[in-house]
This record gives structure tokens, sequence and C-alpha cells, in this order.
């Protein structure tokens, strides 16, 4: 497969492949998988497929995850974006409910 950055951005895609070593930066569980055959760190590549560019906070809306700096994006495979994603969201959610749950009362 080629590698190809996406239109438009190809700048910023660019610089965050370099810092990542065009690897997948998934690590430690983050999108459930512990990744403990490679080091713990996912394998994907740019040689692999696409890898797409995302903060690590992925419960940012668009608008705010279009402000955040290079520095801190990382690149992700799809499958681990999108895992990460869902694991991200599902914890936000969590704690939303957990604050919003009135407190037992007394009478």
């Amino acid at each position: 497969m080629t590698r190809r950055p996406p239109l438009g951005i190809s700048a910023v895609w660019e610089a965050v492949m370099k810092a990542a070593g065009e690897q997948c930066q998934c690590s430690g569980g983050l999108c459930g998988s512990q990744h403990s055959k490679t080091g713990l760190r996912c394998i994907r590549t740019t040689g692999h497929g696409r890898l797409l560019v995302a903060p690590a906070d992925l419960t940012l809306s668009p608008v705010a995850a279009a402000g955040v700096p290079t520095e801190q994006l990382r690149a992700w495979c799809l499958d681990c974006h999108s895992k990460a994603q869902n694991r991200q969201m599902a914890s936000l959610r969590q704690a939303e409910q957990h604050q919003s749950e009135e407190p037992l009362s007394l009478f």
C-alpha cells in the first residue's frame, strides 16, 4: 500500500506521522487490546493501511479536536481509533450518569 497523506491537512499529518514513526500510537489498552504480543503498542503502520490523526482525548467535539495543537495529536489506525473512542465515550457517559444521579432521600 502506498503512503498517502489525506487531502487538506497533509503538513499536520506528516508532522504527526514523523513523530509517531509512522506507526499507530495506541498502547497499553487504550482500545481494549493490551497489544501484549507486540510490546504493548499497536504494530500497524502506514505500510499496513491508513493511519489517521486525532487527539488522545477522543471525546472532544470536532470543533475542539480541530483546535488541538499538532504536538498533542496522535497517529491511530482505524481499528484502534474506533475501539478507543467507543471506550472513552462509554466512560464519559458513565461518569455523567453518576454525577447526575440524585442522592437517595431519607424520607
